[in-house]
């Protein structure tokens, strides 16, 4: 794999020392230490950092913070990638979906095998996670979530004040509902004109309109009917309809920016994955009281995104130890537990009790497990669970370029078959 198809890298790196010590003799360590280079930095989402960075340091470690603002991650694969280059891999890095089998595939990535075996892990995570974090049948990450992308986030006082009494489960109805919004005299759909967020929103579309069959493959299996089809072309059309309600001052705006509009009473919705419901919480917001959360309409359909750490192959037994007490700590049931009500997503390890979460996170986790076994469970595209790199990066620009000209529904899917062909090169 060349580092060109790194270049949608999400990453966190990792410097750790742990203490060594001596059966027979009191020695000089140095101080344990972990540098994290990342990119939570919203509110909800530097609050889960804040409690990993807790977890290590109670373990007797030193956490140097570097956080890269930019939520889609791409700003922060960039110093990944130099790290790299530079021949100073980062001991841990957060990575999604395809690009860890990618480093793997480099022999980039250290076996945790012995951790995984120690802690049962292929009893505590679902079949679909060990696809993402196991390379060769070894585990070379940890998840440390799930994200569901395909959600809409909506303010109760704005949809009264619209007439709207819920929202809609069809596109159609869903786009009535904004035109009741609009005349209102609200944004009825907060968005940030970024490539990732005007992906996220094109492929909860292409779901909603031709499930999940038709999603994985045209995306996934990158089928050239598909991509060119009817089904295709409908599917931009409504991504066309979505963008009349978008607000003038949509260009270039961050996600979380997009979902204070939501939570100030500016905007009526939000498409945007549940890492949203974060910076709810963390404004003190209410589930179902202060702000509703409903899946974007499909047949039972769920996107999944999962944020996960991978280790890169270092030198020096304190940094190899280090790696494997990050690791345990990861997949701890406590971490799991607290993290994941910071973040807005739910835990990757099977059987964190439930009581604690809302009830946003309820539904997430109930209808994970439906798609699960109706087969409509897809992976995302916008945030690298189903395809990364340059096939991903071809996505996001035909889906930016549509959303930001007057391109037709004819055009974009022709545009998006020759674009996804030759990104498979």
């Amino acid at each position: 794999m060349s580092f060109m198809r790194t270049s949608a890298f999400v990453g966190a790196a990792f410097a750790v020392s742990l203490m060594a010590t001596s059966a027979l003799t009191t020695v000089a360590h140095a101080e344990p230490t972990v540098e994290v280079l990342h990119y939570w930095t919203s509110g909800g989402e530097a609050k889960a950092a804040a409690e990993l960075k807790s977890e290590f340091e109670a373990a007797g470690g030193k956490w140097v913070d570097s956080p890269v603002a930019g939520g889609g991650g791409d700003a922060q694969a960039t110093v990944l990638r130099s790290r790299v280059l530079a021949g100073d891999p980062p001991s841990a890095v957060q990575i999604k979906g395809p690009n860890i089998a990618d480093w793997a595939e480099q022999g980039a990535l250290a076996d945790l095998n012995s951790v995984a075996d120690a802690e049962g892990w292929d009893k505590l995570l679902p079949p679909q996670i060990q696809k993402i974090v196991k390379y060769d049948g070894k585990y070379v990450a940890v998840p440390v979530n799930i994200h569901r992308v395909d959600w809409i986030w909506a303010n109760p006082e704005v949809l009264k004040k619209a007439g709207v009494d819920s929202v809609p489960n069809t596109w159609d109805g869903l786009f009535a509902a904004a035109d009741k919004i609009k005349a209102a005299g609200f944004i009825p759909f907060a968005h940030g004109g970024q490539d990732w967020q005007d992906a996220t929103v094109l492929e909860t579309i292409i779901l909603g309109v031709g499930g999940a069959d038709f999603f994985n493959k045209a995306l996934g299996d990158l089928d050239e009917a598909s991509l060119k089809s009817d089904t295709m072309k409908k599917a931009f059309t409504y991504f066309r309809k979505f963008q009349g309600y978008v607000d003038d001052g949509a260009s270039g705006r961050d996600w979380n920016l997009a979902t204070a509009m939501v939570m100030n009473g500016k905007a009526g919705m939000q498409i945007m994955g549940d890492w949203a419901k974060g910076e709810f919480f963390a404004a003190g917001k209410k589930a179902g009281t202060d702000f509703l959360c409903v899946p974007t309409p499909s047949e039972h359909g769920y996107i999944l995104n999962s944020d996960s750490i991978a280790m890169f192959k270092v030198k020096g037994d304190d940094k190899v130890e280090g790696q494997k007490v990050l690791a345990k700590l990861i997949m701890g049931e406590k971490f799991q537990e607290i993290f994941n009500l910071y973040k807005g997503s739910i835990p990757a390890r099977i059987g964190v009790p439930r009581d604690k979460f809302d009830s946003c996170a309820i539904k997430s986790m109930d209808d994970l497990d439906t798609a699960s076994k109706g087969g409509t469970l897809v992976g995302s595209v916008a945030h690298e669970i189903l395809q990364a790199g340059a096939v991903r990066g071809a996505f996001l620009d035909v889906a930016t370029e549509f959303f930001n000209s007057s391109m037709s529904a004819d055009d974009a899917v022709a545009k998006l078959a020759e674009e996804m062909e030759n990104a498979k090169d």
